[in-house]
């Protein structure tokens, strides 16, 4: 499994696949990952099969799982980073010994309806293909051999499939002005309706954390501090200073999600200015070239030795922070009309909500 997304990983607990057989398959084995049910095996006697479901679901095993269960690729415990982050960390690998399944590529027929969750919903995955068959190199690159066949299934992503409303906004803040823009009021739900189906907390609540943990048993379901915009994460972009040849950018990024730690978080930002970015200070930089004549978007994640490539959940230490200086260029360079401020940011892959660009400050 290859996530070619760009800028939209895998987190824990992990991606999980699910396919139905043409016919009476079943597992014998498996290295690298596991069915998560065995199913009823009763028909088998001595040898019982890994998994006899119909319909079998597959995860990643566990890092530290012993070396005779790996196969390259294995044992992230289902996480996977996006290509910009580490490419060497965004596929995953598993083998499974088939029965009842056939020796020829004319009996052997091709699972359906698969399924990806990652870990929730969001994937939708097309029908299994045949393509040309995998060539395997010896380790010694001296012989190749042919796989009797091979199929490829295409599954996309989409923030809709999730949920109806967004996960993160953006505030807006420059030295120039004492005005900080909010991120706009219901921006990812409104908090009435949260504070009646729980799904809120005031940060001044008594023992807070008896009632984070005891709010629900899925850590999927959201739990969010009660703001204005009810979102589980805030960006915030400040423009802290201005000079004769450069000017200074601080982005913070706060989660106010009770149960989510974000590992491995990445933020996409647009802005005309990246084309004459000089410096990142505490956050990873890369310019992403989408096409010719695109250079203005720029992804930025957590460095590990700084410790910020994981976004704590809310709380004292629940944020990260960088700054961003630019160079300027004086033909195209202004603080007029909301220029200094991004177009668009994204969060994890999700689009974050803006305020109304009457609203920036002036």
């Amino acid at each position: 499994m290859n996530n070619f997304l760009a800028f939209r990983h895998i987190p824990s607990p992990g991606w999980s696949m699910r396919w139905t057989w043409a016919k009476k398959e079943v597992i014998w084995n498996m290295v690298g990952g596991q069915a998560t049910e065995q199913g009823d095996c009763s028909k088998f006697k001595g040898n019982i099969p890994h998994s006899c479901k119909k319909n079998p679901t597959v995860v990643d095993l566990l890092p530290g799982t012993p070396y005779n269960q790996q196969v390259a690729n294995c044992c992230k415990g289902g996480v996977l980073t996006t290509l910009v982050q580490d490419p060497t960390k965004a596929a995953a690998s598993f083998q499974v010994s088939v029965g009842r399944a056939g020796t020829t590529n004319r009996t052997v027929k091709l699972p359906k309806n698969f399924t990806l969750k990652a870990p929730g919903p969001g994937y939708t995955c097309g029908p299994a293909k045949i393509v040309r068959p995998t060539k395997f190199i010896t380790p010694d690159k001296r012989r190749v051999t042919v796989a009797l066949m091979t199929w490829k299934v295409v599954c996309t992503y989409s923030q809709f499939l999730v949920r109806k409303t967004p996960t993160c906004c953006v505030t807006l803040s420059s030295f120039h002005n004492n005005t900080v823009v909010p991120c706009p009021t219901c921006s990812c739900g409104c908090q009435r309706n949260s504070s009646r189906s729980r799904r809120c907390v005031n940060p001044g609540t008594p023992h807070l954390a008896s009632n984070v943990t005891s709010s629900g048993t899925n850590n999927l379901s959201p739990l969010v501090q009660c703001t204005k915009h009810m979102c589980p994460t805030q960006v915030h972009w400040h423009v802290m200073r201005n000079s004769k040849k450069y000017w200074r950018v601080k982005v913070t990024v706060t989660n106010f999600s009770y149960r989510m730690n974000y590992s491995d978080w990445n933020l996409l930002v647009q802005h005309h200015n990246f084309n004459n970015r000089t410096q990142v200070f505490g956050f990873n930089y890369k310019l992403l070239a989408l096409d010719a004549y695109t250079n203005d978007i720029a992804m930025l994640w957590g460095i590990k030795s700084r410790h910020n490539d994981i976004l704590n959940q809310a709380g004292p230490k629940g944020n990260v922070q960088a700054e961003l200086l630019f160079r300027k260029d004086k033909a195209t360079f202004t603080f007029d009309k909301g220029w200094a401020f991004p177009r668009r940011i994204y969060f994890n892959g999700d689009i974050c909500v803006m305020p109304p660009p009457d609203a920036y400050p002036f």
